[in-house]
């Protein structure tokens, strides 16, 4: 799958963005960092909107920005998903969809219109006019709409920014099929890392303009010198497990780590079924022992890696390993002192159930349950 190449530096009054970065042409890269670090001027060279760009921006061999060449936004193939649905509010949904599969007729199609209405489930809308549907269905119009243009690249600007918890929760899983059922890389912008740890498959993240981390989801996350990126209130690690019980009547799920078992809220997942679980540093407490008669769930064995103090804080980041994975830990300096921790030292990571936001918790693809 064609690899998206880009070397570009754009500067403005107040803010300079200078990106040499690699993306790869396979499922979904979340372009990751605070607000005002760059995320969506980045997205807008790579479609064409920024003629003040300086530098290369290559699809495969085709060069769409370089030297004396530049080639016009509409002839990139690229595919643009906004945090605004940008709907035609004088047509229905069906009306949307329509507009855009005349447009692309003579474009190759790799997929029909009714792919495309049976992966986003979007023929109980055809009726309805824009101003009848919840903002998560007018996002998965929008999203359905850019599809039957028949991009070669998507491109997604916080387009769940406006959503509430509930409604993103709704639609993630259906941007989650996209790579596989399109078979189009998406590069995802966004500073909300509930997203990133459940539809992304690797993050390029953005600081002041430029890329300070890439790699795969868990490994970067769990990065201490990343704390200015992700915020140091929602920090954390991400664990990847399998769903290995339920329990109906307690509304909750066992999620196997490899040999650990983590108890949380209820997943609409079946046995068997692969989850990805973020872990917040603050969410985490330690123990130098197992503890009895506590209303705490989950007591993991783990092993203090590193220990870095905040200087400028009464905090601490632990970072620690559970075997095959790695958790991190939000504590004071002065629990440090009196635990008398020490790397390498083996402790008790105590995580409540209820630190896991059940609406933030992976759902059940309703689409491919179908």
């Amino acid at each position: 799958m064609t690899e998206l190449s880009v070397d570009v530096r754009v500067s403005y009054p107040d803010f300079a963005l200078e990106v040499a970065q690699g993306f790869a042409g396979a499922g979904i890269t979340a372009l990751f960092g605070p607000s005002g670090c760059g995320k969506s001027t980045l997205l807008r060279v790579i479609a064409g909107f920024e003629r003040r760009a300086k530098g290369q921006v290559a699809f495969g061999a085709e060069v769409w920005q370089g030297g004396r060449a530049f080639v016009a936004p509409y002839r990139r193939g690229v595919g643009f998903v906004f945090q605004d649905a940008r709907l035609f509010p004088h047509l229905t949904a069906q009306g949307n969809l329509d507009y855009a599969h005349r447009r692309a007729a003579r474009e190759p199609a790799r997929y029909s219109f009714d792919d495309v209405v049976d992966v986003l489930d979007l023929a109980p809308l055809f009726t309805r006019r824009t101003g009848q549907l919840s903002g998560g269905e007018r996002q998965r119009v929008a999203i359905g709409r850019t599809l039957l243009a028949r991009p070669r690249l998507l491109l997604m600007d916080e387009p769940l920014a406006a959503l509430d918890t509930k409604r993103k929760a709704e639609i993630l899983p259906y941007i989650a099929r996209l790579p596989q059922a399109f078979g189009l890389p998406i590069i995802y912008v966004t500073h909300a890392l509930a997203e990133v740890t459940q539809i992304c498959d690797r993050i390029v993240a953005l600081d002041g303009g430029r890329v300070v981390a890439t790699g795969g989801v868990a490994e970067t996350l769990e990065r201490l010198d990343l704390a200015g990126v992700q915020g140091r209130f929602e920090a954390g690690a991400v664990l990847t497990g399998h769903v290995a019980g339920q329990d109906p009547q307690l509304h909750l799920s066992r999620v196997d780590l490899g040999g650990t078992v983590l108890e949380v809220p209820e997943i609409g997942l079946s046995i068997g079924d692969q989850v990805r679980l973020r872990v917040r540093a603050r969410d985490v407490s330690l123990a130098l022992t197992r503890l009895d008669g506590l209303s705490i769930r989950n007591q993991l064995a783990a092993r203090v890696l590193t220990i870095t103090p905040e200087h400028d804080t009464a905090y601490a980041e632990v970072l620690l390993d559970l075997g095959p994975q790695h958790l991190r830990a939000r504590i004071t300096r002065a629990a440090v002192q009196a635990l008398g921790l020490l790397e390498g030292q083996e402790v008790t990571a105590l995580i409540k159930s209820v630190a896991f936001d059940r609406q933030a918790l992976p759902r059940p693809d309703r689409a491919a349950a179908e």
